[in-house]
């Protein structure tokens, strides 16, 4: 992993080179911020970085046999921790799941948490870190640097590190030998032992911002720049919520058509085919219809913010936008506040186990009264 494969975070990078450009490497670095936001890359371009045989250009060359075996996630020098389940085994480390981490990592690089559940076969269990690992660890820095001057352990997620793990770690973040390196990422640094927490220099990265979010799914997933943008303003800053969004294109498209036809029906007053709408986005199921009714509410809002005229503003994609070019005007302050709150009301009744045949064509014939306001 190189920096320069990871999206945004200039600061961060550059002061992550210039600690290791000048050999003021803190033994514990942390490495904080939201989930999908390539902290764990950027710890892997760090490592890469200090192993690297051929720097050049601000980053590693990738093609030294120090970074060939970084991008295998094979270096000798390079020990990774993680969380883990204890199935059957007595006293588990990170290295028993070490090929499932591997396969993980290489199509994972932004570490989706319920990827790495799935690749543990273990969906309804809460992976750890336990105290076998700290014991490992302990004995295996015992041993010096193979090949490069450093060291480098790179823990993912030490927010799960149990409590007798964490107090086990802490001693060789206190005392570490002189050619190791910790470098942690977290999702949640809150919840990391206190004691950890203290002796560890931070950096927290922001999440992306939509642009930068948007020229990744351009660049990885062939998307025009206005489904781009679209996807990434409803990601908050996320990869990992972005590509989601992007496997769920098919509900999301089935969802505007059901959009366009409720306001085409109710706008022309076809009750019977209105009825006939509310029993096909009923028989979707309970979570697809809240789903449903969820996408309609930022429909609405999408629809009336194109009103305003301020193209930066929206986040449609192209089918929205060909939809919203027409349908805009009748989404005005008269009614939107109304039209959202019924959006609402039919979501809290489908919530409570409400009829969802009943409910939804309430909603319908109220939007044939709410669009002539």
């Amino acid at each position: 992993m190189k920096f320069n494969d990871i999206p945004g975070h200039k600061r961060a990078k550059t002061r992550i080179r210039e600690m290791i450009d000048s050999n003021r490497i803190p033994h514990a670095l942390l490495i904080e911020g939201s989930s999908g936001i390539g902290k764990f890359m950027l710890a892997r371009a760090a490592a890469q970085y200090i192993h690297c045989e051929n720097h050049r250009d601000g980053d590693s060359c990738g093609t030294c046999p120090s970074c060939v075996q970084h991008q295998t996630f094979n270096h000798i020098d390079t020990r990774f921790v993680f969380p883990i389940v204890k199935g059957k085994l007595k006293d588990p480390v990170s290295d028993d799941y070490i090929v499932e981490w591997r396969e993980y990592l290489s199509k994972n690089p932004f570490m989706d948490f319920q990827e790495w559940l799935k690749a543990l076969d273990s969906l309804n269990s809460q992976p750890c870190i336990y105290a076998s690992e700290s014991d490992k660890l302990t004995h295996d820095l015992n041993f010096t640097s193979h090949k490069a001057r450093y060291k480098v352990v790179l823990i993912w997620l030490p927010e799960r590190l149990q409590e007798a793990a964490g107090n086990k770690m802490l001693k060789l973040i206190e005392e570490p030998h002189d050619d190791t390196l910790f470098i942690l990422v977290s999702n949640n640094s809150k919840e990391i032992l206190p004691t950890i927490y203290s002796r560890t220099q931070r950096i927290e990265l922001k999440r992306l911002s939509d642009e930068e979010v948007a020229v990744y799914l351009q660049n990885n997933y062939s998307l025009e720049s206005t489904d781009a943008l679209a996807v990434a303003h409803l990601a908050e800053g996320s990869i990992i919520e972005a590509t989601n969004a992007l496997s769920l294109s098919k509900e999301r498209q089935r969802f505007l058509e059901l959009f366009m036809s409720l306001m085409r029906l109710a706008y022309q007053r076809r009750v019977k085919e209105l009825k006939d709408w509310a029993s096909d986005v009923a028989s979707l199921g309970r979570e697809q219809e809240l789903r449903f009714l969820n996408y309609c509410q930022r429909l609405i809002r999408e629809n009336f913010i194109y009103n305003l005229n301020v193209q930066e503003l929206n986040y449609m994609n192209r089918d929205e936008l060909n939809f919203s070019k027409n349908f805009a005007r009748f989404v005005n302050e008269r009614n939107v506040v109304r039209i959202i709150d019924e959006l609402d009301s039919a979501s809290v009744d489908i919530s409570g186990n409400g009829n969802g045949k009943i409910v939804l064509f309430d909603l319908a014939v109220q939007m044939i009264i709410l669009l002539k306001s």
